[in-house]
């Protein structure tokens, strides 16, 4: 669908955006809605470059608006006729700079994109969470309503009181007058009696039924205390894990508060009922006085209610973290880290009054080097309203640090395992006392486990830890979980992966995306849920390389070098060889992908078509580009001067259209440089550094293969069975005499040799841990029906 009828079928909110955006001088929106279909068919950004393609689209811009004059002028239309005169008028101010009508056409179909991405990113957002959302809401006011009920109960409870007192001071009048004035009349007398045991009776009626309706109240507010506690606050628990690791769950407390503190205020009344009642006891008791009989235990399972309450009520907020590290919940020594903690039950007549504590474990499990800490630094808060954005219960700790303690030796009953440092996990303790109105409770709150290092080269293991724990872990205080690590089901740690995208990024994985880890995990299996990956699969095989070092190299260096693209999706990224290439040979010449190196931990290569002299796709591969590279030149720019030396050195970039068909400058050219040749702040290092890539259709020998990085996969000229290049082990002297020979005559200066480790990477085969093709590619091929020709050289020139 054209993008003009796609916003013409937005909301009215985006209405407004639109209407707002051409309130603009430059483009007007009638002229932007008649002749729609033509402008957007237009190359506007090759225009703004090119001053004679932007000549002619001016000369026709005007004479399509001269052809819709004359349909106006035929339907006798007579305003618009005269809207667009006049609008060609304002066009000729562009007849001397027809570059900057193009720049000025492409701003406003640019800012439409951006209207209609976050329309569409606004109704995936509301299809995600439109069912969780409406289960929360439910449940929410289901919650609601109780919490009302439990306050209705509370209001009645108290006039049910003040009724029953009343009650009681006019039995107590009546009596009381009654002994004063001394009647004598035994008949008169009696009927006094008589009525005076009907009131008793009555009182003794009203206070059975207050009684019962207290019970009543406590078992709503124990049903409440059910929900909050091992219902509510236990999910809001584990979406704080989650949210620890990356999840975009909701973790803010403020509707738990206001439910806590509404039960909270509710059994503190009732505590008030219960000590109103003890006094009219002691006014006026009888034999059998109910009130007498059961307000000790009404006493003891409020305070109970309460107390179970009060010791949930109290959470750390914000989980410990340092300023500058990889993720929460991983601290170093002797560096500051911060932690937050709330009291969930507000009562302003508390504020400041409430001081905690922070400490470490006193106890420690019994493993055999299990380190001890010392928590330094400002370890004593009050509780207080001003250090929290919506005025809640808080003591916020910024400047905590964690020193080591002495070793205390082994001792009696030490376990033989043994746990890495990234492996211990510690917890912090917060310890406060809630008193109020006569009740006082010890409260305790302590923090997801930490990993606690010592120096920064420890902190990815550690947080792959944190992720592990924070992952499968339902017991916030299980220190020994690594003692016996549990596996983790794929489709819970491919959500996972996600989220470590999503939260660097704001962008996470695909399905496809995350089939291609599947498959470089388990192999090709037909469904990936009932898969388990292992802890020791995850951090420990293949060390150093391990697949968690793999993955967050790419993770550092996306958020580093490529958020932008890799937010706007161009970066297909994770998938294999094998599958590129099924996905580039039906694809047009010049079509080419961006993908992840599966041997090189942080690199990010890509794949284009070309043809070969039998007219048949030929997929070539450059080198992967790391940080060494990324950092000096940004990877759009790579891609828009990327060339090749085609036959008779004439330079060619052969990256026209980003898979699947989007042309390459409009898919990366808003990021460009402005400014074009010896004027790219870029080309001293292109020229220097970024060695093009020269290709001959016969693969001569003497004319190598050159690329632009300075390790990994290299260009690859030959198809292997697994979409591998083809390995060349026999050949590494002649590779090394190409290599000198070589000078490529885009360069001023001659090719330096490669160091030795960028020969052993082009040379040695890629492991094929990292090759995980469709067996169904492999059909079609067989050793015996493959002619490899020579090898050819893949080298950087590096300075």
């Amino acid at each position: 669908m054209a993008q003009w009828e796609r916003l013409r079928q937005l909301s009215p909110t985006y209405w407004q955006q639109l209407h707002e955006l051409y309130d603009r001088d430059g483009l007007p929106m009638e002229v932007r809605h008649y002749l729609s279909a033509w402008i957007e068919k237009q190359e506007w950004q090759r225009a703004a470059r090119d001053y004679g393609l932007a000549m002619v689209l001016y000369q026709v811009l005007l004479e399509h608006l001269d052809i819709q004059h004359s349909r106006f002028v035929h339907d006798m239309s007579f305003l618009q006729q005269h809207h667009i005169r006049r609008y060609k008028q304002s066009f000729q101010m562009y007849q001397d700079e027809p570059c900057a009508l193009a720049s000025t056409i492409l701003w406003f179909l640019e800012k439409e994109k951006e209207i209609l991405n976050s329309a569409e990113m606004e109704k995936k957002l509301e299809l995600l969470h439109v069912e969780q959302e409406a289960m929360e809401t439910s449940c929410q006011q289901e919650l609601e309503r109780k919490m009302a009920g439990l306050r209705n109960d509370v209001q009645c409870l108290e006039h049910e009181i003040v009724c029953l007192e009343e009650q009681q001071d006019e039995f107590d009048f009546k009596y009381q007058t009654h002994k004063m004035e001394a009647v004598t009349d035994e008949a008169q007398k009696n009927e006094r009696m008589k009525l005076f045991q009907s009131l008793i009776n009555k009182l003794n009626e009203c206070r059975k039924s207050t009684l019962a309706d207290l019970k009543k109240l406590l078992d709503r507010a124990e049903a409440l205390i059910n929900l909050l506690v091992r219902g509510e606050l236990v999910d809001w628990q584990r979406r704080q894990q989650k949210s620890c690791i990356g999840a975009p769950d909701n973790v803010s407390l403020d509707q738990l508060e206001k439910w806590f503190t509404c039960v909270a205020d509710s059994l503190f009344q009732v505590r008030e009922f219960l000590n109103k009642l003890e006094e009219l006891v002691g006014k006026m008791t009888y034999e059998n006085d109910p009130i007498k009989a059961q307000k000790p235990a009404l006493q003891k399972r409020t305070d109970a209610l309460l107390k179970d309450l009060l010791k949930s009520s109290f959470v750390v907020e914000t989980q410990p973290s340092m300023p500058q590290g990889k993720g929460p919940l991983v601290l170093r020594t002797n560096v500051q880290f911060s932690v937050k903690t709330r009291l969930l039950v507000k009562f302003p007549e508390l504020n400041h009054s409430m001081k905690v504590n922070v400490s470490m474990s006193r106890e420690a499990p019994q493993i055999k080097g299990y380190r001890r800490f010392n928590v330094l630094g400002t370890s004593t808060k009050d509780l207080n309203m001003a250090e929290s954005l919506s005025g809640g219960m808080v003591a916020d700790f910024r400047h905590l640090t964690l020193k080591e303690q002495k070793s205390g030796g082994s001792g009696k009953g030490i376990s033989d395992i043994s746990l890495s440092v990234t492996e211990e996990l510690h917890i912090i303790y917060f310890n406060t006392v809630f008193e109020l109105k006569g009740f006082s409770v010890e409260l305790q709150a302590s923090s997801l486990p930490v990993v606690i290092i010592s120096n920064s080269s420890q902190q990815q293991s550690a947080w792959a830890s944190i992720l592990w724990f924070n992952m499968l872990s339902q017991d916030s205080k299980d220190v020994m979980f690594f003692a016996n690590v549990p596996s983790a089901p794929w489709p819970q740690f491919g959500e996972m992966l996600s989220w470590q995208f999503l939260s660097a990024t704001k962008r996470g994985l695909d399905d496809d995306q995350r089939n291609m880890i599947a498959y470089k995990l388990f192999g090709w299996q037909q469904n990936y849920d009932n898969c388990k990956v292992t802890w020791s699969k995850f951090t420990k095989d293949n060390f150093p390389e391990t697949f968690w070092v793999w993955f967050d190299g790419i993770l550092v260096m996306v958020k580093t070098y490529l958020e932008n693209l890799w937010r706007e999706g161009l970066i297909m990224g994770f998938v294999s060889k094998g599958k590129e290439k099924s996905l580039l040979k039906k694809k047009k010449k010049g079509t080419f992908l961006l993908r992840f190196s599966e041997s090189v931990v942080g690199g990010i290569t890509f794949s284009w078509v070309d043809i070969d002299s039998y007219g048949e796709p030929d997929i070539k591969t450059v080198q992967p580009f790391t940080k060494v590279d990324l950092c000096q030149i940004q990877f759009h720019e790579i891609l828009r001067n990327f060339q090749i030396l085609e036959d008779e050195n004439v330079p060619e970039n052969p990256l026209r259209f980003l898979y699947p068909d989007t042309p390459k400058d409009e898919a990366f050219g808003k990021w460009y440089s402005e400014n074009t040749g010896d004027e790219n702040p870029y080309m001293k290092y292109i020229k220097t550094k970024l060695m093009f890539v020269s290709k001959e259709k016969t693969l001569d020998p003497r004319s190598p293969m050159s690329c632009d990085m300075t390790q990994g996969e290299g260009l690859e000229p030959v198809n292997g069975p697994y979409g591998e290049a083809a390995e060349q082990d026999d050949e590494p002297d002649l590779l090394q005499s190409q290599l000198e020979a070589f000078q490529d005559p885009m360069l001023s200066g001659s090719l330096e040799p490669p160091d030795e480790d960028l020969l052993w990477n082009i040379d040695d085969p890629i492991p094929t841990d990292y090759d995980f093709t469709h067996p169904d590619l492999l059909t079609d091929l067989s050793f015996s029906a493959l002619n490899f020709p020579p090898a050819q050289a893949c080298g950087g020139n590096l300075q």
